[in-house]
């Protein structure tokens, strides 16, 4: 298990960054204030009628890709507050896959609804192998750019069963309209998979991989026709490739697949426990989008077992109410750039689901960890040391130590809250200029541009930790910020606040 911050730690910051030695040393980086892009609570814009203005508001289980110069990213239709009778008086199509383009990934154009109604044969499966239940919205979509045309893969559901349907359809435009290609996947009671939440990933070669999966069996993986985005072979469910060490209780869904060509890896990025509370972002391995994929032990991610590392987790710097649900990810790519997003449910209720973008960055061992803070645009930039003397909030993440009831994987209506020991808070402590550390832990710290930013808190060990410039959003402010993994597999995240 991990060391809690209580003992002591060293911690060491290496950065993949070019240090300048040449010429004057330029003043020390301090935290200037900026002001957010958008404000995290948008309950005074809540209501149906206000649909434009929800850009970065009402986002569950994105999925984004680029297209020339714009970002489009498509998402679960959740809405706080959601009123059936407003929105029809207000023209506001509930249920159909909530659509939105950026050139930033930051400031988001709300453009509309992908379907004008659920397909009806998803309906008809979904109803008919569930009781009559479910079928009420559109699930996870996905897209996919494949030969000039644009693929947009959809569930269709009955809550808390794993009778399921995934769809495709394809467009000329990544607006739409739709149409509607038939059936990928479809499981009912018997399956002992769920058919949700697809990715797709293209292998080098050509081949065409989707992964997708739930609570109910793990996580799949079955090759699909690059011609038609279905399987390649007719009512093929693939084989299991993830799952938990107690999946008839915990939770195990959300997968995210991309290949970085730069690693020369394909990555698996899981989301683990209830939506609304605990929800986290974890990630394996493999040579091969079939898998098998490994986390950073070793462990086989379809074996009995949790993995790591642990990239997001329900946090709270100071200032801020904090956030809970950090998870259901999509990663998109930017020019060799990589962007991890996922709703964040805003604390203490967890209703209200903002968008997050947070940069990735890779450690020296492949891994991939992602920035404390949402992205803002702010760009990065070389090191001196004395650009770490200051006061800093830390981060260890570490796993939920609070047991819950749980009906699917998911908390117990009326308890979405954060119970203690749910919620990772951060420690402060204060760089002096004379390198030494003071708060909750006495310590020192140094830099160079070899060995990078060290800090010594007792004998523990964190190293590979990766600086680089972003907003404070609980203080509104551009600073110096830090992530990576400690040898446990947490991630450990750093903030300068003065």
């Amino acid at each position: 298990m991990y060391k809690p911050l209580s003992k002591a730690i060293v911690i060491t910051i290496v950065t993949a960054l070019t240090l300048s030695a040449c010429g004057k040393e330029r003043e020390p980086i301090v935290p200037q204030s900026n002001p957010n892009p958008w404000a995290d609570d948008y309950s005074a814009i809540s209501g149906m009628a206000n649909y434009k203005a929800w850009g970065t508001y009402n986002v569950h289980d994105p999925a984004a890709f680029k297209v020339g110069d714009t970002f489009y990213m498509y998402s679960t239709d959740a809405i706080y507050r959601e009123n059936k009778e407003e929105a029809k008086a207000a023209g506001v199509p509930i249920g159909y896959i909530q659509v939105r383009k950026s050139k930033d990934l930051v400031n988001w154009e709300f453009a509309g609804w992908a379907f004008p109604e659920i397909p009806e044969e998803a309906v008809r499966h979904v109803r008919g192998n569930a009781g009559g239940e479910g079928a009420t919205n559109i699930w996870a979509p996905y897209p996919v750019e494949y030969n000039g045309k644009y693929r947009l893969y959809y569930s269709v559901s009955a809550f808390a069963q794993s009778v399921s349907y995934l769809g495709l359809a394809e467009s000329d435009s990544p607006e739409g309209p739709w149409e509607l290609k038939g059936c990928v996947v479809k499981t009912d009671s018997t399956s002992r998979m769920n058919a949700i939440d697809a990715s797709v990933v293209i292998t080098e070669a050509g081949e065409h991989w989707m992964v997708y999966g739930s609570y109910f069996g793990g996580l799949f993986a079955v090759q699909l026709d690059p011609e038609t985005g279905l399987t390649l072979k007719e009512g093929d469910q693939g084989h299991s490739i993830a799952r938990r060490a107690n999946g008839r209780k915990d939770n195990i869904e959300a997968p995210e697949i991309i290949y970085n060509p730069e690693q020369k890896k394909y990555y698996l990025f899981v989301s683990y426990d209830p939506l609304m509370t605990t929800y986290n972002v974890r990630v394996g391995r493999s040579d091969h989008p079939r898998g098998p994929f490994y986390d950073m032990f070793g462990a086989d991610m379809k074996e009995e077992t949790n993995n790591y590392p642990v990239l997001a987790h329900p946090y709270r710097f100071n200032d801020h109410p904090g956030w809970a649900g950090t998870a259901h990810c999509g990663v998109v790519s930017d020019n060799g750039k990589y962007y991890m997003m996922h709703q964040g449910r805003l604390s203490p209720g967890n209703q209200m689901m903002d968008l997050h973008v947070r940069e990735i960055f890779w450690t020296a061992g492949g891994w991939p960890v992602v920035s404390p803070q949402r992205y803002a645009g702010i760009p990065t930039q070389s090191f001196i040391p004395s650009d770490f003397a200051g006061d800093w909030e830390i981060i260890l993440i570490r796993d939920n130590k609070y047991e819950r009831d749980l009906f699917a994987g998911q908390i117990v209506w009326g308890e979405g809250e954060l119970r203690k020991n749910e919620v990772n808070v951060s420690v402060p402590y204060t760089f002096t200029a004379d390198g030494k550390i003071t708060g909750e832990q006495e310590g020192n710290w140094s830099y160079s541009h070899n060995d990078g930013l060290r800090i010594q808190l007792g004998e523990s060990l964190i190293k590979g930790l990766i600086p680089h410039m972003g907003q404070d959003w609980e203080n509104q402010k551009t600073t110096v910020l830090f992530t990576g993994l400690e040898e446990h597999g947490f991630s450990v995240w750093g903030k300068r606040v003065r």
